[in-house]
């Protein structure tokens, strides 16, 4: 077979070459999934400014944000302000699959979005969990932990979509309605976190240092404001290339994230979109969970700060 194609208009090359160390797919297997599952995955980037995780052969996989200057003129972009590197960076918007392909053909594996569209004054249109196993637990763990969060959210008469993060944990997805501020939602995240934690401190945690979570998952509210999260349905530099993948609740003990790679992921899914089937429609916060919320401590910031004493205590 040739290693070259064209497909949506876009020129694909070498692709018989292998994608990555334990991918157990090639360049093809990449595009393959791409174009399979195309118009689910861009209904999750559409509109956002999109980050990439590429990997070219030989080399450690580095995320791109800013387009390269080869990028062809038809595809969609933004020019935004970055605080973490304190200047413009024009992310691209993939609206299309054309898009997709193209960045596939650059060996993007992972999509990742912010939680805000390019319309950044409307607010987060999501609120994220991360859920994060400690090393040796079994998957059961992470989804126990999930039940957790959803019955905080519960309590507060909220709801919220699970998937796999494509690694080893979960990630739960609240949709917001228009205009919340990035400030509030943050709180609110955190809130949500520590009405879990309470539920059950012995399984779950909220210590963003990790020699504080004593074999607990953690439970990351971090995921807020420029934030960015890997979308549903993006594969993962990952052994066997596994796919971030929806789930039911009901579904989270019958099944592990291996399950879902770029070979078998299109299979399950067949022409399901579950991602939006499963998510609910746009809520409010509750006004207690934002107050409570700003009472806790930004956790990137509480850590930074005491690393510091720590280390101030070590040296004396």
């Amino acid at each position: 077979m040739s290693g070259e194609e064209v497909r949506a208009g876009v020129k694909l090359t070498n692709l018989d070459t292998p994608l990555f160390d334990g991918a157990e797919a090639t360049k093809r297997d990449l595009i393959d999934y791409l174009e399979a599952i195309g118009d689910r995955l861009v209904g999750q980037l559409h509109d956002r400014p999109l980050s990439v995780l590429r990997i070219r052969p030989g080399q450690e996989p580095f995320m791109q944000k800013n387009l390269p200057k080869y990028t062809p003129d038809w595809m969609h972009r933004v020019t935004m302000w970055a605080d973490s590197s304190k200047r413009e960076v024009t992310y691209a918007l993939c609206d299309d699959v054309r898009t997709l392909l193209w960045f596939g053909n650059q060996r993007a594996v992972e999509y990742h979005t912010t939680l805000l569209l390019a319309e950044y004054e409307k607010g987060p249109t999501h609120l994220v969990l991360d859920l994060d196993p400690p090393p040796g637990q079994p998957f059961r763990q992470v989804v126990l932990a999930a039940e957790l969060i959803r019955q905080a959210l519960d309590n507060d008469g909220l709801a919220g979509a699970v998937k796999t993060s494509g690694a080893k944990g979960l990630h739960v997805f609240v949709p917001l309605a228009p205009g919340i501020p990035i400030e509030d939602v943050a709180a609110a995240t955190r809130a949500i976190a520590a009405r879990a934690e309470r539920i059950d401190p012995v399984l779950a945690t909220t210590a963003f240092i990790r020699e504080d979570r004593e074999g607990k998952v953690f439970l990351d509210s971090t995921r807020a404001g420029g934030a960015t999260v890997v979308a549903a349905y993006s594969p993962r530099i990952r052994p066997s290339t596994t796919v971030s993948f929806p789930l039911g609740w009901a579904d989270l003990g019958n099944i592990t994230p291996g399950d879902f790679t770029i070979h078998t992921a299109p299979k399950v899914l067949g022409e399901r979109d579950p991602w939006a089937a499963n998510m609910p429609a746009p809520q409010a916060l509750p006004a207690d969970l934002i107050e409570e919320g700003h009472t806790i401590p930004i956790a990137r910031v509480q850590a930074m700060h005491e690393g510091k004493r720590r280390a101030r205590a070590r040296r004396t």
